[in-house]
């Protein structure tokens, strides 16, 4: 594998991470539990949908196939995407959705700080930015965790139930494959082994002081770095490009 086919999967990775989590946030629009929150949980979903044309519009111009980043986000079958599979896990009722966001964006706070200081100028540009959004993202579901987790006994059961069903996912945002090692050592990607010892101690304190208790690890679910996903994931895609799929050359 060249550096640059490296650089393209790997920009790939992060606009797929960030496309899929922005599509399942955006179910949520006009059925979340309060008016507050429903635009809250939106605006999440705005943030990570301009974050993933961000990074795909930067792997098509690595690809140089006079493809855009709409060509990537909609006529890229399944085994092409390399998203996490936590984020393409239903949103399931509201405790599941914080519990995701918690794991996903205190993940994303330590990747975009480290991505910010890359070698490769765009993708710091790009991560920069995310680092902004991703810092409330993670006050917010680190602030909602706290109001379910001392809040009923109906809420503390379910949040806890939410970490529970997630935990097993979380492995996968840490595994380093050939082409993390290979930007690695030109500067540009991330060393997630660095970063698991600090996400997994901040959301130690958050489940802490939220009265949940954290999960052990054991049994990791693994396979989105080689395209292997959740059954989930095909009906995304179904739904989400249905219209280019449908009518391909179709223009505004």
């Amino acid at each position: 594998m060249t550096q640059q086919e490296a650089l393209f999967k790997y920009t790939l990775r992060l606009g797929d991470n960030a496309l899929i989590q922005g599509h399942r946030l955006s179910e949520w629009c006009s059925k979340g539990p309060i008016l507050e929150e429903d635009l809250a949980l939106t605006n999440i979903a705005l943030d990570n949908i301009g974050l993933a044309q961000a990074f795909l519009k930067y792997a098509a111009a690595i690809e140089g196939n006079d493809k855009t980043e709409d060509d990537l986000a909609y006529k890229r079958a399944e085994r092409q995407f390399y998203n996490n599979q936590i984020t393409e896990l239903p949103i399931g009722d509201f405790a599941v959705t914080i519990a995701k966001q918690l794991l996903i964006s205190t993940f994303e706070v330590q990747l975009f700080t480290a991505l910010s200081k890359s070698t490769d100028e765009t993708i710091a540009g790009i991560a920069a930015k995310g680092l902004k959004e991703s810092r409330y993202h993670f006050v917010h579901s680190r602030d909602w965790c706290f109001r379910l987790g001392e809040g009923t006994e109906v809420s503390h059961a379910k949040l806890q139930q939410a970490f529970n069903e997630l935990w097993p996912y979380t492995g996968e945002l840490f595994e380093m494959v050939e082409e993390d090692n290979i930007l690695l050592v030109a500067g540009i990607a991330a060393d997630l082994s660095e970063l698991h010892p600090i996400w997994k101690a901040t959301v130690a304190t958050v489940l802490k002081e939220a009265t949940i208790q954290m999960p052990e690890d054991s049994y990791m679910h693994t396979g989105s770095r080689n395209g292997i996903h959740t059954e989930h994931l095909g009906h995304i895609l179904a739904e989400m490009q249905y219209l280019q799929r449908a009518y391909p050359d179709a223009t505004w």
